[in-house]
């Protein structure tokens, strides 16, 4: 099975690595009717609620950059599979020279250090949006379960980079053409970025959609992962609005396929199709 799916933008090769993928349950969806989640489920065909965790790799004007890195081993066997990724996509650990963070969610880190806390990119500068070190490296605000370990896994991550650790925020270049913005709600530095290439463009939206089978048909529906459950569906809703009149090609962390997409309007809510 291919764990890869590669485009050109303009001069740039990009290319959606699956790390792998779970389902949730459906008590990760608080305030939702359970009869609700399954009504969105046979719209979509599906039986379950699935999600992926992608990682994405930018070549561009001699740079390797990689965007999040995946959950590692920490979410069971189903999970942990970057470095096969990589390897399809011919690239190395060593060759990877920028690491970008969209935040600190051990889904989107943990694959950046080994069990023992050393970095796996040992060449590479890590961009962290500003507002997520500061939140993460303040354990008194990562207290109870599982925000305490999450902490935990977000500082030995930043420690394990801190001699080549930039803090990226709101429209900051991370490299020539990529740029991050702030996606408010999921976490307090919870960040997309946009690839502009020639005259193409491609944006990654971060963790505003974690179930495709139910948030893009209908953007209410909110998940406990969210610690500002409110402005992430505000922005949610937001986003996908204004992709859907863009026409904009975008991918995220935890689309089901290792693709890139465009978003329509459909009734009250949205579908995702194939460019």
């Amino acid at each position: 099975m291919s764990r890869t799916a590669t485009r050109k933008i303009g001069n740039a090769e990009v290319t959606i690595l699956t790390d792998g993928g779970i389902s949730f349950p459906a008590e990760y969806f608080p305030g939702t009717d359970e009869a609700h989640i399954e009504e969105l489920l046979r719209d979509a065909g599906r039986s379950e609620i699935e999600t992926n965790f992608n990682a994405v790799l930018i070549r561009s004007g001699g740079r390797v950059i990689l965007v999040d890195a995946g959950p590692r081993d920490l979410f069971g066997p189903t999970c942990g599979f970057l470095p096969e990724a990589l390897k399809e996509a011919g690239v190395s650990p060593a060759e990877v020279d920028t690491l970008l963070a969209t935040h600190l969610h051990p889904d989107h880190v943990a694959g950046m250090i080994t069990a023992e806390g050393k970095a796996v990119f040992e060449n590479a500068v890590l961009h962290v949006p500003a507002a997520e070190r500061a939140f993460w490296s303040d354990e008194s605000k990562t207290v109870g379960e599982p925000l305490a370990d999450w902490g935990k896994l977000a500082r030995a991550v930043l420690a394990a980079y801190a001699g080549r650790l930039e803090e990226a925020g709101d429209g900051i270049e991370v490299a020539p053409g990529l740029s991050t913005f702030a996606l408010p709600g999921h976490t307090p530095g919870h960040s997309g970025w946009r690839l502009s290439s020639g005259a193409e463009q491609l944006l990654h939206v971060g963790d505003i959609i974690h179930a495709p089978a139910l948030q893009v048909a209908d953007p209410e529906v909110g998940i406990a992962f969210d610690l500002d459950m409110d402005t992430a569906r505000a922005t949610r809703k937001r986003l996908l609005d204004e992709l859907a009149s863009d026409g904009a090609l975008f991918t995220g962390g935890h689309f089901l396929h290792p693709a890139f997409h465009q978003v329509e309007r459909k009734g009250q809510g949205y579908r995702l199709v194939r460019p």
